[in-house]
């Protein structure tokens, strides 16, 4: 029995790490490594701009919306988590499906991101 794939932002996965140790007083090593990254990717200190769960969903259904994201969600998750600015950021991120794009939809893709994030 497959489980569905869930795609979740580093806000979230804070989030989760930071109940669990409230919950359990005490995390693994490996948690508090992951609790300290997702602190630092959620901040405005990786990209400038802060992960927040409802931007990340809504942008992550415009870009699966896309028609060259549509069979890649999650490259569009991927593309929804680190937000990027710049298109040598979004080919970098499809290049490990090797997908072809054309600058033109590379621009469709961005202006999607900063409608999310509020930058134009």
């Amino acid at each position: 029995m497959a489980e569905e794939e869930r795609f979740i932002d580093f806000a979230t996965v804070r989030q989760m790490l930071a109940d669990a140790q409230e919950r359990r007083g005490d995390l693994t090593y490996e948690q508090v490594a992951a609790l300290q990254h997702a602190e630092w990717a959620a901040s405005d200190n990786r990209n400038g701009y802060k992960t927040i769960p409802e931007v990340f969903q809504s942008l992550k259904e415009a870009l699966t919306a896309h028609q060259k994201l549509s069979q890649y969600p999650d490259l569009a998750a991927k593309i929804a988590e680190l937000m990027p600015m710049y298109p040598d950021d979004i080919k970098a991120v499809l290049v490990s499906k090797r997908i072809a794009i054309d600058d033109s939809e590379v621009n469709e893709i961005l202006d999607i991101v900063r409608q999310h994030v509020g930058v134009e």
